[in-house]
This record gives C-alpha cells, sequence and structure tokens, in this order.
C-alpha cells in the first residue's frame, strides 16, 4: 500500500511539474517605472504606471516574445520617486543592479534629466523611456533615451494658429510655475508675438493649490485679453476656467499639453464654461477602433477612465516588447534602441494611437491630436501631421492610418 500511494505521489508531482514547465522556461524581462505614486501627482503617475502594467499583461497573456528560439514574459517593476530627482537616480539605480531592468519609464522633465546623466555608464546602461513634451530632452545626445510625448513646440504652433484664425490678438498667460511651465510660456510668447499678437500679461500661479492661482488670475483678466494660456494639473485648471467664467470672462482659453480636455470636462462643475477651450484632442474621439476595446478594459481594471498617459504607456510598452524583439537581445539596451526603427507603424486597429517612427535623436513619431468646443460641443478632432516633406507622403499616410481623425498636413522643422 506504502508503495502505491509513493507512486501516486510521484506521479502527480511528475505531471505538476510537467504542467508548470512552459511557465518555468520563459524568463522574465524586467520593465521598470519610477514616478510620482505619492503626493499630488500620484494620479498622473498611477495613469502611467497603469497603462504599462496593462500592455505587460496583454503581451504576456498572448505567450511573450520569442529572442534566439527562447520564450520571454515582462514583469513590471514600479517605485515612487514623488517627482524627486534624487530619488529617481536612486530607485534607477536599483532597478537596474536589483532587478536588472532594461528599461525605466519616467514620465516628469524634472527626473528625465538627472537619469540621462546615469543611464549610458558603462556596464550599467539602461533605455529611458522618457515621457515628456519638453522639446530639449531629445536634443541633448541621449544614445539611449526615447522621448514618448510630441514637443509642446507642436502644439504652440497648432494654437497659434488657430487663435488668429478666431481673431484673437490679445493674451495672457496664467500657467503653471516651474521649468515645464516657463518654457511653455516663453516660447509662446515668442511664436505669438511674431505672429503680430500681443501679450497682455504674463502670471505664473500654483496650480498645485485652490488658492494662489486667484491674485494672478484677476491681474491677467485686468488687461482684457481676448484668450487665456492656461493650464496644469487638469483638476486646478478647471477650477481656473470657473473662476474666470464667474469674474465675468467670455474670451477663450488655450490649454497646454500637462491638461487634458476630456480629464478637465469630467471636474467641470459646468462644463458649457469650456466655450472657446483649444486643448489636446480627447481620448474617445481619437476614432481609432482599438480605442474602444481599451477604454472598456482599462474602466474595468482600474475603476476609471483612461488617460492620454495610460495610452501613451500602454502603446509604448508594447513598442518596447518589440524592439526586444526585433533586436534579437534582451540584455543589450544599445541593440535594443537601433531596433525601434524596424517596428513601425503601429497602426489604430491595434493600439488605441498610432505610432509612425522615430527620429535619430529617440522621438517617436505620432501626430498631435487637438479639439475645440464650438456652440457647446467639442469638434471633430484634428490631427496635424508635422513630419512629412511631400504631400505625397501625406496621402500615403491617410491611406494607412486605421482612425477616422481629420488629418492636416502641416510640415514643420
Amino acid at each position: 500500500m506504502k508503495k502505491h500511494k509513493s507512486f501516486i505521489f510521484f506521479a502527480v508531482t511528475i505531471l505538476a511539474l510537467m504542467w508548470a514547465a512552459p511557465a518555468a522556461m520563459a524568463d522574465d524581462i524586467v520593465f521598470g517605472y519610477t514616478g510620482p505614486l505619492s503626493g499630488p501627482g500620484a494620479e498622473y503617475g498611477e495613469d502611467c504606471a497603469n497603462g504599462l502594467e496593462m500592455a505587460i499583461d496583454e503581451i504576456n497573456q498572448q505567450g511573450g516574445v520569442t529572442v534566439k528560439g527562447k520564450k520571454y514574459t515582462f514583469r513590471l517593476e514600479k517605485m515612487d520617486d514623488k517627482v524627486s530627482p534624487e530619488l529617481a537616480v536612486a530607485n534607477a539605480g536599483r532597478l537596474r543592479k536589483d532587478h536588472k531592468a532594461v528599461a525605466v519609464f519616467n514620465p516628469v522633465a524634472t527626473t528625465i534629466a538627472p537619469l540621462m546623466k546615469i543611464n549610458q555608464e558603462k556596464k550599467n546602461e539602461f533605455i529611458i523611456m522618457g515621457y515628456t513634451s519638453v522639446p530639449t530632452m531629445s536634443m541633448m545626445g541621449n544614445k539611449l533615451l526615447v522621448t514618448t510625448a510630441t514637443p509642446f513646440t507642436m502644439y504652440i504652433k497648432v494654437y497659434v494658429s488657430l487663435a488668429w484664425d478666431k481673431g484673437w490678438r490679445k493674451g495672457a498667460m496664467v500657467v503653471a510655475q516651474g521649468a515645464y511651465g516657463e518654457a511653455w510660456r516663453k516660447l509662446f510668447a515668442d511664436a505669438w508675438t511674431k505672429k503680430g499678437g500681443v501679450i497682455t500679461a504674463d502670471k505664473p500661479a500654483n496650480y498645485y493649490t485652490r488658492t494662489d492661482y486667484a491674485g494672478p488670475l484677476a491681474e491677467a483678466l485686468a488687461t482684457d485679453p481676448d484668450f487665456i494660456l492656461i493650464g496644469g494639473p487638469s483638476a486646478t485648471t478647471a477650477l481656473i476656467i470657473e473662476q474666470a467664467r464667474a469674474r465675468g470672462f467670455e474670451g477663450g482659453f488655450l490649454m497646454i499639453d500637462q491638461a487634458k480636455l476630456d480629464a478637465v470636462r469630467v471636474v467641470m462643475e459646468k462644463p458649457l464654461g469650456m466655450e472657446g477651450c483649444i486643448g489636446v484632442g480627447m481620448v474617445d474621439s481619437t476614432g481609432y477602433p482599438a480605442t474602444e476595446t481599451f477604454t472598456r478594459e482599462y474602466v474595468a481594471r482600474y475603476k476609471r477612465a483612461p488617460t492620454w498617459e495610460s495610452v501613451l504607456h500602454y502603446t509604448h510598452g508594447h513598442a518596447l516588447a518589440q524592439a526586444i524583439e526585433a533586436a534579437g537581445s534582451v540584455d543589450n539596451p544599445a541593440a535594443i534602441r537601433a531596433a525601434f526603427p524596424k517596428i513601425f507603424p503601429m497602426l489604430g486597429d491595434k493600439y488605441p494611437m498610432e505610432l509612425w517612427g522615430i527620429t535619430p535623436t529617440g522621438l517617436l513619431i505620432y501626430y498631435p491630436l487637438v479639439q475645440t468646443m464650438k456652440h457647446g460641443r467639442f469638434t471633430q478632432a484634428t490631427g496635424y501631421i508635422w513630419w512629412l516633406k511631400t504631400q505625397q507622403e501625406f496621402e500615403g499616410l491617410k491611406r494607412a492610418s486605421k482612425g477616422s481623425t481629420y488629418l492636416v498636413w502641416f510640415p514643420q522643422q
């Protein structure tokens, strides 16, 4: 009897090992994430990490990737840096040393810059997947940087054109304090005055409180502008719009790309106060077939609506996984970075956004989407194709795109 029981135990053990074998055969590739997961930027940071987490789980469910005949799955290791440069660098060091992360995602310019000082160290290299629209980041010569946001200079050029066409000539600025807001204000003011417009007031404000922007807003409104350039976190951006309307302001608003129309609309007590707003197109206005599926799964999983932060990190997580497979390497950051051009285009029938390429400096190429509110309704989102040189190339992109977005050829340097 004992022999019989021993045989059964042995057989069950062998079967269990056989069933576990496929999972055991797949090694993990680690994607690191350091970003704000607590404090004022927590919700923003969580959206970024959530999108990346969704991509990793989806890739793993589909069997992972195959490199040199071997199967690999992915694992996300995320750490809170509270937007502290020192903590971000320490986190990245731990992610590389303790988890062998091949790439570290980070969504704040303030912390991306110090990461670029360490990610090319010999025998300690890692790719930075940096979510920032600050244009200078991709121009600093870092060979292991992938910048995952359209430079905000593209939005400035579009906004200036749209505002001018509306007949607006006088603009005030009440934009979030800090290096990012300062760069936005400076470059927007340069572009607007070059066009022939006037900046009536420049009053940076603290968007991380509910009181510190009241004074700057009142001073800006006193100059009687046609529009106000505003923006920081979406929740306080909504409050600024409401306070401006309460003070009788009837002009328009240009929203910097940190603030999102859909996020602002959700928290507005009176969404019709957004009349005349120009801002980043809403996630649900892209017209991509994959957006509906992504939104449904994101809401079911995280109990909140997706943002561009979640959409971008989801798509860029897929892009990095494909680059690893295309490179034929799981641990050579330079080879993986060099393989990125092989994976494009990534189109809207499979992803909730479209990626069309990567520049030599590491900027992922996609078009900025812009919408406005007119007569109480948001207009159709318009995509601005800025990187193509010829009308023929533009027509080819329109045929290839899977979205229903209205596209405009808007060539820029």
